[in-house]
């Protein structure tokens, strides 16, 4: 399927002559060792528009931005800018031509400083000494427009919180003074307030008529600020020139997916455990300066979901209930026994599993296979006086990766490799093939698709039906709602509200983590 007549969008101020191509890449193919990973790609960027790149982990978005930046070479196809063959051997070829790329995954240097970070390639020098002064001015008048002068121009990166490094790759891609600026998930790792900051400073940039290709699987965020849709599926463009305000969500999904979603939440299904076994209590835990006085139950079969916005504790007290972070008072009870606290190896052992907000730098080994990756809280399992039974531990990864319709489903494969909703699956197989009966999820869909959302949220579903108790953590309010039976309202590290979901609206969670007053 594939269209060509939707409007150009809103956004008419900053474009330049009525049906002008800034960028047109047509028939784009790129192909790796056993995958064909761009398989005939079309795209095309005006002027000063948001141009929203749409579809699922693995569909090749990734791969189209890499050739796009220079840092892969097309193995056949056209790129043209502003009418004229382009060839993009390099990154810095593609700055020179005025293309930047913020990456979804920051490639920041943690140990240079923050203005080093944003001119690093390309701030000039004077009779061979770098006009550092004149860096760090620049540096602050970026951060600023970016809404955070706070940001030190000589503080080291690696100090920085992730919405701080996000914000610090935002201002590299304003410095290169771009005609086209590629923003893969710049939302990820920002709260609401900095993303309205950064729609903010998107919607300057295009009425200067700076083009912006925006990735974000957060449908709410393409109506916001998008003007024109392209959806890719396994390689191909399906259809192109959607309008972003108005075509249907179930209309974009069934393009991604190749198939109908008909609704976001799966029905609950009976619980055909017991579901008055307490499978977890939480008593009077805290941590100084991060959360105070949880207290809270969870009995197997059940979703509980905590609200809050970012920096409220949400992510600390589940890594403390995992042992990740000792408390300095309270405890954790699982299945009436308390918990060692401060012991990931005894929560496991409870059968407590964490699939965390950060899954690449705190749950997954990179450069090891998918199957070294799913078995990596089993290990002992699969050993015999010493010596590593292999065979049986790719066969039980591999039933796990299929149960979750992982995609390869190749055990062997390094886990780098795969998309970031894949990589999700993957973490959870791990808890799967543990046999946990308590799984703790922090952000279980950053970064993942809408197709894979929906693999995930019924993969959930199933789990608790099944008895296994969960407790989801998600910035998105509505996922909350939805996937949970129990909400915990968290503010400023206090819970102040508790409720059935299906007694609270979006509205209330939203007053509740703003003002802390009752629903």
């Amino acid at each position: 399927m594939s269209r060509t007549d939707g409007p150009t969008g809103p956004r008419a101020a900053g474009q330049e002559e009525a049906g002008e191509v800034l960028l047109r890449m047509e028939g784009i193919v790129k192909v790796f060792p056993g995958v064909r990973a761009l398989d005939g790609v079309d795209l095309e960027v005006r002027p000063g528009e948001v141009h929203c790149l749409l579809g699922q982990n693995g569909a090749g978005k990734s791969t189209l931005i890499k050739v796009l930046a220079g840092a892969h070479q097309p193995d056949e196809g056209v790129i043209t800018w502003r009418g004229t063959e382009a060839r993009l051997p390099s990154p810095v070829a593609a700055l020179r031509l005025g293309v930047a790329t913020m990456y979804q995954e920051l490639d920041l240097v943690p140990d240079l400083s923050v203005a080093d970070n944003i001119f690093l390639g390309h701030w000039r020098s004077r009779w061979g000494f770098t006009r550092a002064r004149a860096a760090a001015a620049e540096a602050t008048r970026l951060l600023t427009r970016l809404g955070h002068p706070e940001i030190r121009p000589h503080r080291e990166v690696g100090g920085l919180s992730a919405a701080g490094q996000q914000l610090v790759s935002m201002a590299r891609a304003l410095a290169h003074d771009a005609g086209l600026i590629v923003m893969d998930e710049p939302t990820a790792a920002l709260a609401a307030d900095e993303t309205e900051n950064l729609f903010r400073v998107v919607e300057d940039l295009t009425a200067s008529g700076v083009a912006v290709v925006y990735i974000s699987h957060r449908m709410e965020e393409l109506r916001r600020i998008g003007d024109r849709i392209t959806v890719i599926k396994d390689g191909r463009t399906v259809a192109r020139n959607l309008d972003a305000k108005t075509t249907p969500t179930s209309e974009l999904v069934s393009l991604m997916t190749g198939r109908r979603v008909d609704a976001a939440f799966p029905k609950r299904e009976e619980n055909t455990t017991d579901a008055s076994v307490e499978a977890l209590r939480v008593e009077g835990l805290t941590r100084r300066g991060e959360f105070r006085n949880v207290d809270f139950t969870l009995r197997a079969g059940e979703v509980l979901g905590i609200a809050g916005l970012v920096g409220a504790g949400r992510s600390e007290i589940l890594e403390t209930v995992f042992g990740a972070r000792k408390p300095d008072s309270g405890r954790v009870l699982v299945h009436g026994q308390p918990l060692r606290p401060g012991s990931v190896p005894a929560a496991v052992r409870a059968g407590i599993g964490l699939a965390p907000e950060e899954r690449k730098s705190q749950a997954l080994l990179l450069d090891l296979p998918v199957a070294h990756n799913v078995t990596l809280a089993s290990l002992p399992e699969y050993s015999r006086l010493g010596f590593s039974q292999r065979a049986r531990e790719i066969d039980d990864a591999t039933e796990k990766l299929r149960e979750l319709d992982l995609r390869p489903a190749d055990p062997r494969r390094l886990i780098r490799t795969l998309s970031g909703g894949n990589q999700q699956k993957a973490v959870v197989a791990r808890w799967l093939v543990h046999g946990c009966r308590i799984l703790l999820l922090d952000e279980p869909t950053r970064g993942v698709d809408v197709g894979a959302r929906s693999e995930l949220y019924r993969l959930i579903r199933e789990l608790a039906a099944s008895g296994v108790a969960v407790v989801v953590v998600s910035s998105e309010v509505p996922e909350v709602l939805g996937l949970a039976d129990r909400v915990l309202v968290l503010r400023d590290g206090d819970i102040v509200h508790e409720a059935p979901a299906d007694e609270l609206t979006e509205a209330d969670v939203l007053d509740l983590v703003m003002e802390g007053s009752a629903a």
